[in-house]
């Protein structure tokens, strides 16, 4: 009994140290783009700090370890090897995973309702509301005879009060 528990024991401690290396393993895996011109070099490292991960919602692909992050730098990588432009990059990336990919989408319709719509609601709302105010504005109307003639008598009547 004492010898199972020592060979279990010894199976959970190497499971745990095989692991630990292989997570240190795939955690020290970085990866290295290089270029033989400094422009591509420049180019790519603006590209991967301009492209947002489609997985990730709010990282660059330069700054999100997800797999899919990866492909998108290795996929940047090869298409500035040979040779296309950044344009070309940016189109390739928003054909394939939409607008949501590049940082700076194209100003479309939907796009102009996203940024202008909320202060189109905020100007409707206070043109709502000044209508609504100066229709409540009240207006002096004029008293009848009869109201006068019972104002006189309250007034009269306080007066009356006030010297007893």
């Amino acid at each position: 009994m004492r010898s199972f528990c020592k060979a279990t024991l010894v199976a959970a401690l190497l499971v745990v140290l095989a692991a630990a290396v292989a997570t240190s393993a795939q955690a020290q895996e970085t990866e290295v783009y290089t270029f033989e011109e400094p422009a591509k070099d420049a180019l790519f490292k603006e590209l991967i700090t301009e492209l947002r991960c489609p997985k990730c919602q709010n990282q660059s692909i330069a700054d999100s370890d997800a797999e899919l992050a990866r492909d998108l730098r290795d996929r940047t990588y090869l298409m500035v090897q040979r040779g296309a432009s950044k344009q070309e990059v940016i189109d390739y990336m928003v054909a394939r995973y939409g607008d949501f990919v590049h940082y700076q989408p194209p100003m479309t319709v939907a796009t102009s309702i996203l940024w202008w719509g909320p202060f189109a609601v905020l100007a409707i709302g206070a043109l709502v509301v000044l209508v609504r105010v100066r229709s409540q504005r009240k207006t002096e109307v004029e008293l009848s005879d009869e109201d006068r003639a019972r104002l006189e008598h309250l007034r009269s009547a306080q007066q009356e009060d006030k010297d007893s």
